[in-house]
C-alpha cells in the first residue's frame, strides 16, 4: 500500500506561536527539526507496518520547511510553491491512505494559532459543511476515493477530525490553552504516540470511508474584511453581494473547488490595510 502524508506545521508539539512557523523568525529552525522529527516517527512506522511507499508533501507556508536531509531516507518528498493543488499535490487513487500531520483547526475554532489558509478567512464551506484545511483536503483525498486514515495536531484539530471522519485515528500532541500557548507533550512522547497512532490507523483502514465531497459544490467563503472580499471577487464566475464579504463560486467538482479558493484566498492577500 502507498501511503500519502500532508504536514503542516501549526500542529506539531512544542509549537505555539508564529516564532515557530515564520522563517523570519527566532525559533524557526527550532520548529523545522521537531516538525522533521514527527514526519520520521510516521513514516518509519509506516514501512514498518507493511507500507511499502511513502510520499509525504511539505504543506506548510512556501511548503519548503522539511529538513530532507534529516527525513527518513524511503520517503519522497514533495517539496516547494506553487503547487496546482497544494497542501495534496501529488495525491491520486493510487494511494490506499492518507495522514495529515502537524495540522490545526480552523479559522472559527479555538486552537492553536487555527486559521483556514490565510488570517483573512472567517469561514469556509462547502455547501453547508464549515470546513477548513483539514476538511477541504480531505474532501480532495475522498475525490480520488483515498480514505484520512490518522490526524495529528492539538485536541481541537482532533476534534474537527472527528466530527468530519467517523472512525478516524487522531494523535493529540497538545493541548489547547488560547491560540498562542499549549500544554505540549516534549517530542520524545509525541514520537511514541505517534508511532502507536500509526500502528492503530492502519490496522483501522479498512473501517474508514473517503469523505466523498458533494457533487458541482458550492464553495463559499467569508472573509474578515469587505476589501479581501473585492479582491477574491476578481475571480471569475464568483457571486457576491453588496454589504457582505462573502464570496461564492459555483465549481463543477471538488478539484475545481479547490484551486478557485487557493485563486479567491490568494487575491485576497492583495489587500492593503490602512
Amino acid at each position: 500500500m502507498k501511503l500519502y502524508i500532508s504536514m503542516d506545521m501549526e500542529g506539531v508539539t512544542g509549537l505555539v506561536d508564529d516564532t515557530f512557523v515564520d522563517s523570519a523568525k527566532r525559533n524557526y529552525n527550532r520548529g523545522q527539526r521537531i516538525m522533521t522529527a514527527e514526519a520520521n516517527h510516521v513514516i518509519e512506522t509506516a514501512f514498518g507496518e507493511g507500507i511499502h511507499e511513502v510520499v509525504v508533501n511539505d504543506s506548510h507556508s512556501k511548503m519548503n520547511n522539511l529538513i530532507i536531509e534529516e527525513l527518513y531516507p524511503r520517503a519522497q518528498l514533495i517539496s516547494g510553491d506553487v503547487k496546482p493543488y497544494s497542501m495534496m499535490q501529488g495525491l491520486d487513487s493510487s494511494y490506499g491512505g492518507a495522514v495529515f500531520l502537524g495540522y490545526h483547526s480552523r479559522a472559527a475554532r479555538p486552537g492553536v494559532m487555527s486559521h483556514s489558509m490565510i488570517f483573512g478567512i472567517r469561514n469556509m464551506y462547502i455547501n453547508d459543511v464549515a470546513v477548513g484545511e483539514l476538511g477541504f483536503n480531505a474532501y480532495v483525498a475522498g475525490h480520488h476515493g483515498v480514505p484520512l486514515l490518522l490526524v495529528a495536531g492539538d485536541d481541537e484539530t482532533a476534534a474537527e477530525a472527528e466530527e468530519l471522519i467517523p472512525h478516524v485515528t487522531t494523535a493529540i500532541v497538545k493541548r489547547q490553552i488560547s491560540r498562542t500557548s499549549a500544554l505540549c507533550l516534549t517530542p520524545a512522547q509525541s514520537g511514541e504516540l505517534l508511532r502507536e497512532k500509526t500502528i492503530q490507523a492502519i490496522a483501522n483502514k479498512e473501517r474508514v470511508q473517503p469523505l466523498t465531497p458533494p457533487e458541482k459544490p458550492l464553495l463559499t467563503l467569508e472573509f474578515a474584511n469587505y476589501g479581501q472580499a473585492e479582491w477574491a471577487h476578481l475571480m471569475p464566475k464568483t457571486r457576491m453581494e453588496r454589504y457582505s464579504p462573502v464570496v461564492s463560486y459555483q465549481a463543477d467538482d471538488i478539484l475545481e473547488a479547490y484551486q478557485a479558493m487557493l485563486v479567491m484566498t490568494e487575491l485576497a492577500m492583495r489587500t492593503a490595510f490602512c
